[in-house]
Formats: structure tokens, C-alpha cells, sequence
């Protein structure tokens, strides 16, 4: 299994909106991916650091598939749609991050 990581960095000029993230982009990612093997979703938000200081990232989505076969078709089925979508809650660069699942 895999585990692949978005990452929303945080910073002054970045909005986010978290409203539209939650009850329309996730909710399209799910009805575009699940059929290619996307397993399970969660949504995290940056809360801090360990030494108080604000997070580097504002929010993360960690997304489960089967394989990194599964990803790939996912993404070449419905990424652009998907990263087009983007745009309409945030004006951060995302970091995508491929993870491979041991335990």
C-alpha cells in the first residue's frame, strides 16, 4: 500500500479555503478516485510546531491506495481534473509526496 501525501504550505499570502476543500474538492476526489483503488482519505490541518512556532504546512491530505499502479491510473484518468480544482479554494503550491506504507 501507499500513501501519498498533499501538502499545503502555510504562509501570509496563502489563503485557503476550508469550506470548499472539505464539502467539494475532497468529495470529488473520492468520487473520481475510489473506483481506481483510493482506500481511505484524511484530511489534516497544521496546528504547530513542537517549540510553539506556526506549522509549515496549513493542511494535508493523506490518501491511501492499493499501489502506486492504482495512483498512476487515478491520476491519468481524472489528475487534471482534480488539480485544475485547486485553484478554487487555494493559491499555495501543493507538495505531493509519494510514501510507502511498511506497518
Amino acid at each position: 500500500m501507499i500513501l501519498i501525501t498533499v501538502m499545503y504550505p502555510a504562509g501570509a499570502e496563502t489563503k485557503f479555503d476550508i469550506d470548499y476543500y472539505l464539502s467539494k474538492h475532497i468529495p470529488l476526489l473520492k468520487d473520481r478516485w475510489t473506483s481506481y483503488g483510493l482506500s481511505n482519505v484524511q484530511v489534516v490541518r497544521g496546528a504547530g510546531k513542537p517549540d510553539g512556532s506556526a506549522p509549515d504546512y496549513q493542511m494535508m491530505a493523506l490518501l491511501t491506495f492499493g499501489s502506486i499502479e492504482h495512483f498512476k491510473a487515478a491520476g491519468k484518468a481524472h489528475g487534471r481534473d482534480i488539480f485544475a480544482d485547486i485553484a478554487n479554494f487555494t493559491n499555495a503550491q501543493a507538495t505531493v509526496q509519494i510514501n510507502e506504507i511498511l506497518e
